[in-house]
């Protein structure tokens, strides 16, 4: 069904500004906007679009808006789809940055902001446990869960090839089985024109950037460049490892920077994967300013979106060949089943790191473990998580209410 970019922009604008609480609230407001009320999609065709956006790297929600643009007016619409999902957070995340350089040393800020990275402990529980009952479905997948904690937790292996590692697997393990082969339609006949065109896109002005001597503005862009081809399960997922390179390689900010920059990003709406918007802002604002922060936010957005577009335009004409697959399908079901060991890692991370001021290591045979400091238990903190749970998973409160209560909270402790 054709429709004019007159009829998608105000459509996906919408989504786009009220695309808040992560990739499930997403899809479910695009379903109820693009296939119970406009009916663009039919059910079947959503459902198909969706599975193809969970086996490419990057995030979902934001290649399934591209998607459905596409489906609707081709090229032109799946790139206004994909920039009016994205936009409004981006703007949105730009403003914060902003103000967080100009406040957010304050106290009163830094109480709001620990009610604010309290709550994230609580939606970052609260993902892991809508999504662990979905891949964890037999006794391999909690092997291979279990094992990708180990990996990454106590052994620290880099994210990438926990997920290389399990991807093989699954595709090795799966049969092959006797499903027909799916002619692709006329039209797809020119996946190495659009694989040229968009993968210059993508890279040459990375490249450009190498060559006239930004060095931090390349480091930026190769790196999450690098990023987007190894997001796979979302932003959770490959949030343990942005740390362990922003933070322990690069230095480009401090852990309690990180923990802040993650908070934020919850507050905005679009993928939560524009926390590398923010990151490359404040790593701009620290080392050059205002002017570098944002040279380096629209490097960070090139490198972490433009591939998006990549991979869907490649894809998304074989979509009916790719859904029948079913070596694919095994590889995602346990890449999906280490992500889940991968964003226990994170919670474990993210929650020590906002409850305790003094977090050390302790080894065990090869594995390092983080050990806090008990006398360093905050209970400001302890408290405001106790709330976030209560709000999120037992009085089931939304997202947005529960981040701006626990800011609230965070910020009438500082009077306490």
């Amino acid at each position: 069904m054709t429709r004019s970019l007159r009829q998608i922009a105000p459509a996906f604008a919408r989504i786009g500004l009220l695309s808040f609480g992560g990739p499930a609230a997403q899809i479910s407001l695009m379903h109820r906007e693009l296939v119970e009320t406009r009916r663009w999609l039919d059910e079947e065709s959503f459902l198909r679009a969706l599975s193809l956006c969970m086996l490419l790297p990057g995030p979902e929600a934001m290649q399934l808006a591209t998607y459905a643009g596409w489906r609707l007016r081709g090229v032109s619409g799946g790139l206004l789809a994909g920039l009016l999902f994205v936009l409004p957070g981006a703007l949105v995340i730009a403003a914060l940055v902003a103000l967080y350089a100009a406040f957010g040393t304050l106290p009163l800020v830094q109480s709001a902001f620990l009610g604010v990275k309290a709550a994230v402990i609580a939606i970052v529980l609260h993902a892991l446990r809508n999504l662990a009952p979905k891949a964890l479905t037999g006794a391999a997948a909690w092997i291979v869960a279990g094992l990708a904690f180990v990996a990454i937790f106590a052994l620290d292996l880099p994210f990438p090839l926990i997920v290389a590692t399990a991807a093989a697997w699954g595709f090795a393990t799966t049969q092959a089985g006797a499903t027909p082969p799916v002619a692709m339609p006329a039209a797809t006949g020119r996946p190495i024109v659009t694989a040229a065109i968009w993968l210059t896109l993508w890279l040459a002005p990375l490249a450009a950037l190498s060559l006239s001597g930004q060095r931090l503005l390349a480091e930026i862009g190769w790196f999450f460049a690098w990023l987007a081809v190894v997001t796979f399960g979302g932003a959770y997922a490959v949030l343990a490892y942005m740390t362990q390179t922003v933070v322990q390689q690069y230095q480009w900010i401090s852990t309690a920077q990180m923990i802040d920059a993650l908070g934020l990003a919850e507050t905005t709406p679009g993928p939560l994967i524009l926390v590398t918007q923010f990151v490359a802002m404040l790593t701009g604002q620290i080392q050059g300013g205002a002017g570098l922060a944002l040279a380096a936010g629209a490097v960070a957005l090139w490198a972490t979106f433009v591939p998006c577009f990549l991979w869907i335009f490649l894809a998304a004409p074989h979509l009916d060949g790719l859904a029948r697959r079913p070596r694919l399908s095994g590889a995602l079901k346990a890449i999906t089943a280490a992500v889940v060991g991968v964003i226990l890692n994170l919670s474990l991370w993210f929650a020590l790191n906002v409850l305790f001021h003094r977090v050390g290591e302790v080894e065990i045979g090869p594995a390092r473990l983080p050990w806090p400091d008990p006398c360093a238990l905050d209970p400001r903190a302890l408290a405001l998580a106790v709330l976030a749970a209560v709000l999120l998973l037992v009085a089931r409160r939304g997202l947005a209410q529960t981040l701006a209560l626990c800011a609230a909270a965070g910020a009438a402790s500082h009077f306490i």
